[in-house]
C-alpha cells in the first residue's frame, strides 16, 4: 500500500522540568511513536539504546513513564521541533506546510545550555525558524532512525552523542 502525505498534529508536550540542561529535538514522531504514545517508541530507533550507552546507564524501561523519569533525572529535555506539518509516513524528506513548536515555555523554566537536534531535518527547521527567535543555534546529532542505521554502526554515531555529557 503507498502511502500518501497526510496532516499531523504534535501528539504531546515537551518532557522538561528546571533541572533540564539540555534539549534534544527531533522533527515529529514517527507513526508508530504516535500510535505507542510516547517519544521514540518504535522499537527500531535506537534513541533509548543510544542515551543510555552515552550516559553510561541501563536503558530504561520501554514505559513511557519510565523514560520520561529517565530523561529528567539526567537534566535531559525532549520534544520536536515541529507542531504540526503535511508529511509522508515517518519521512522527513515528504513534510510540507511545517509549522514550529512554541519553545518560550521551555527555555524560561529550564536552564538549557545546549539545543541538540536528531537528524538533519530537525536541524534545518529549528535553526531555520526558532534559532533568531529563541537566540539558540542547535546542533545536529546523527539520526536515531531505522532509515540511518547504516551510521548507528560507526563509531562516528556514538562520539556525536557523546556530545551532550559536556552540557550535562
Amino acid at each position: 500500500m503507498k502511502e500518501s502525505i497526510q496532516f499531523v498534529a504534535h501528539p504531546w508536550g515537551a518532557i522538561y522540568n528546571e533541572n533540564s540542561k539540555i534539549l534534544i529535538l527531533g522533527t515529529m514522531p514517527s507513526p508508530k511513536s504516535r500510535v505507542l504514545g510516547s517519544p521514540y517508541a518504535n522499537p527500531q530507533n535506537v534513541f533509548w539504546k543510544t542515551i543510555a550507552e552515552v550516559l553510561d546507564k541501563a536503558e530504561p524501561e520501554k514505559t513511557p513513564e519510565a523514560r520520561r523519569t529517565f530523561l529528567l533525572e539526567n537534566r535531559i529535555a525532549l520534544w520536536d521541533v515541529l507542531k504540526s506539518c503535511d508529511i509522508k509516513g515517518a519521512s522527513d524528506a515528504h513534510i510540507q506546510n511545517a509549522v514550529v513548536n512554541d519553545f518560550r515555555e521551555v527555555f524560561q523554566t529550564a536552564d538549557i545550555q545546549k539545543v541538540f537536534t536528531t537528524g538533519k531535518a530537525a536541524t534545518k527547521y529549528f535553526n531555520q525558524f526558532c534559532a533568531e527567535t529563541y537566540g539558540r543555534v542547535a546542533e545536529y546529532l546523527p539520526s536515531t532512525s531505522s532509515a540511518n542505521c547504516a551510521m548507528h554502526r560507526k563509531p562516528e554515531f556514538l562520539e556525536e552523542w557523546k556530545k551532550i555529557k559536556g552540557y550535562l
